[in-house]
């Protein structure tokens, strides 16, 4: 995402259409966004916060070389509505919509699946090894 920067600054005609530009402009530079992300996370359950904060902080260092600037827009454009979902409590009991799970690759969809079991089931895998025994 080093490249987001310039990204966001770029002038019309170096980023596409107008109204790609619109939204480019109101995104949140990763760093600003990733500090309002924690800081929203601090409002939810400890168990909760730590798991959240752990896969907002894998998420951004796995994307922090992007280069792709659909990507990269892509990528803060949705982090920016979850932090905005986060800070107004709109969050808990949401569904996923229909159009992005659709567009999710199989990688992703696992991402997704191992998330919702985490979610689900907090104490399994914490305290075990690979063959389910208490370490």
């Amino acid at each position: 995402m080093r490249f987001a920067h310039r990204l966001l600054m770029a002038a019309p005609a170096s980023i596409g259409s107008k109204s790609s530009l619109s939204e480019a402009l109101a995104i949140l530079p990763p760093l600003q966004l990733y500090r309002r992300i924690l800081r929203a996370h601090r409002r939810l359950d400890p168990e909760l916060r730590v798991l959240g904060d752990s896969y907002v902080k894998k998420e951004f260092r796995a994307h922090r070389t992007a280069e792709n600037p659909l990507h990269i827009i892509g990528f803060l454009t949705e982090w920016q509505l979850y932090a905005q979902k986060m800070e107004n409590d709109n969050w808990a009991g949401e569904r996923l919509d229909k159009t992005k799970l659709d567009k999710l690759s199989d990688q992703q969809l696992g991402q997704l699946y191992e998330l919702m079991e985490a979610i689900k089931n907090p104490e399994k895998g914490e305290g075990e090894n690979g063959d389910g025994e208490k370490q």
